[in-house]
């Protein structure tokens, strides 16, 4: 395998099935995946960010060569501090694919030696959404079919 760091950029808040399916499939393609955790002010997350990258850690610890690490400002910023040119995104439906299209175009005029990987999610995961997870941890309801069992028990932990 070439050694190559494939950065999988989100807010991960929380990280899902959805997300662990990309990672793990990243990490099937690419020596190392640098999992990259977006501080994401505007978003409002339920989670904290050092708790996201908790998450994040604990969920992937299974994969050796994926770590997770914060990052907040331009992601082509983050990509050039951490010498990676290769941006892996996850697709789960057309309303995806265009967005990224849009994004795509926008990384490669900021940065053109970027490669960008668009990974479809696992059918059986694709209809998991963050914002969905959130609004049904915010309501008391049962989130383990949707994340792993680690999230699902610290977010009733957590008791929003």
């Amino acid at each position: 395998m070439i050694e190559t760091l494939a950065v999988f950029p989100g807010t991960f808040d929380p990280i899902t099935l959805g997300h662990l399916d990309i990672i793990k499939r990243a990490s099937r393609i690419f020596s190392k995946v640098l999992v990259a955790v977006a501080e994401s002010p505007n978003k409002h997350t339920l989670f904290s960010l050092e708790e996201r990258i908790s998450l994040v850690q604990k969920v992937c610890s299974e994969q050796k060569n994926v770590t997770a690490k914060a990052f907040k400002g331009m992601l082509v910023d983050f990509l050039k501090e951490n010498q990676a040119d290769i941006l892996v995104r996850g697709i789960r439906t057309v309303v995806d694919y265009d967005y990224e299209m849009q994004l795509a175009g926008m990384y490669r005029a900021l940065m053109p030696e970027m490669e960008i990987v668009m990974l479809p999610t696992e059918g059986s995961v694709a209809y998991i959404s963050s914002t969905l997870v959130r609004d049904v941890i915010t309501h008391k309801g049962d989130v383990s079919k949707f994340v792993p069992p680690c999230v699902a028990k610290y977010a009733e932990l957590k008791n929003f």
